[in-house]
């Protein structure tokens, strides 16, 4: 599969392989540079984006799984 990079420097994942990598709107992804060319890979997901002292407290978790409850 080949695709051009557009004049901001951004790419399109295929439809495809979105789908069967899960990546929606709003999914963060990892670059890594190889020797070879650039690796993209779906970000590990789980409240990894909560920073400071509260990172490893559990507390993003707790939030969304007490917004998950609230009626809609």
């Amino acid at each position: 599969m080949t695709h051009r990079v557009g004049t901001k420097g951004q790419i399109v994942i295929p439809k495809g392989l979105r789908e069967r990598r899960g990546l929606a709107p709003g999914s963060s992804v990892d670059f890594e540079e190889r020797e070879d060319g650039v690796l993209i890979r779906a970000a590990e997901s789980g409240g990894g984006d909560l920073r400071g002292r509260y990172q490893h407290s559990g507390m993003a978790q707790r939030l969304l799984e007490d917004r998950a409850r609230e009626p809609r």
